[in-house]
């Protein structure tokens, strides 16, 4: 059998955990998320991204064959399942104290994790900087060269496991304190300005044409989103509900750097 057939019988009867095989290819799928060599979702060539289920079911069994273990840590203690990453100077990662990332991530050459947070099944492309008290939540896909500002929030989805993580592409830059969760989708390069709440159902209007046009689960590349509220009647009244609002698009004739400077001078994004 397979890795991905252990895993998924495993998954189904878990009484197959006691049997070396399955429990080796839980092990051995760990191992290859830590090192980069798997990841829960994949890109394709025409944009979309794949959801590798049999990954997610293997991080799920990983908790049931790990048992609680005091972890030290100079004058820190910890009391979990999960190990922490490990070598980071030989995988050329930054990590600022008291910075974590969960063994079963991945952290690619150049990262810079300040005091923040990554999950496991997480991956982080080169190049990216975690800020102070961001989190990264379980198996969400972060990019090349992405910033994640202080204190952002990109959520974990890990049940069920058929269901698409958090993924930020390439290039983006996320604002402070802005949250990403239930699989949203922003594609590459975007600028998402600070305190902006993006969820499956959040209304994502495009303001920039003559007419509003709508998008939930995804930010087109390139796109400047700034926080917004839309008028909704209630039986008590009407209210302004949040949705998020893509205000124009960084210029193509520009680099990342400046493009993004541009961006936030031109539309005047908090950031």
């Amino acid at each position: 059998m397979s890795p991905s057939e252990l895993i998924d019988a495993a998954f189904a009867d878990r009484s197959l955990l006691s049997n070396e095989e399955h429990k080796d290819a839980v092990l051995d799928t760990l191992a290859k998320l830590d090192a980069g060599e798997l990841r829960v979702a994949s890109p394709n060539a025409d944009g979309s991204w794949t959801t590798h289920a049999w990954v997610k079911r293997a991080i799920l069994l990983f908790f049931a064959i790990r048992t609680m273990e005091k972890i030290e840590l100079g004058p820190f203690e910890f009391h979990d399942k999960i190990p922490l990453k490990r070598h980071l100077d030989v995988a050329g990662v930054r990590v600022v104290p008291p910075g974590v990332a969960r063994y079963g991530s991945h952290l690619e050459r150049g990262v810079v994790l300040m005091p923040g947070y990554v999950n496991l099944g997480a991956y982080v492309g080169a190049g990216t900087m975690v800020d102070t008290w961001a989190t990264v939540g379980s198996c969400a896909q972060i990019g090349k060269d992405v910033h994640l500002s202080g204190g952002v929030g990109i959520g974990g989805v890990l049940e069920p496991p058929q269901a698409s993580p958090v993924i930020i592409e390439d290039g983006c830059f996320v604002g402070s304190r802005a949250i990403v969760v239930e699989g949203v989708h922003v594609e590459r390069e975007a600028v998402i300005g600070a305190n902006v709440v993006l969820t499956a159902s959040t209304p994502i209007i495009d303001v920039s044409g003559s007419a509003p046009v709508e998008h939930r689960g995804r930010v087109p590349a390139r796109s400047v989103v700034i926080p917004g509220t839309r008028p909704k009647k209630f039986p008590a009244g009407e209210y302004g509900v949040p949705c998020a609002l893509i205000i124009g698009q960084r210029s193509e004739s520009t680099d990342k750097k400046t493009s993004l400077n541009t961006a936030l001078r031109d539309f005047g994004v908090a950031v």
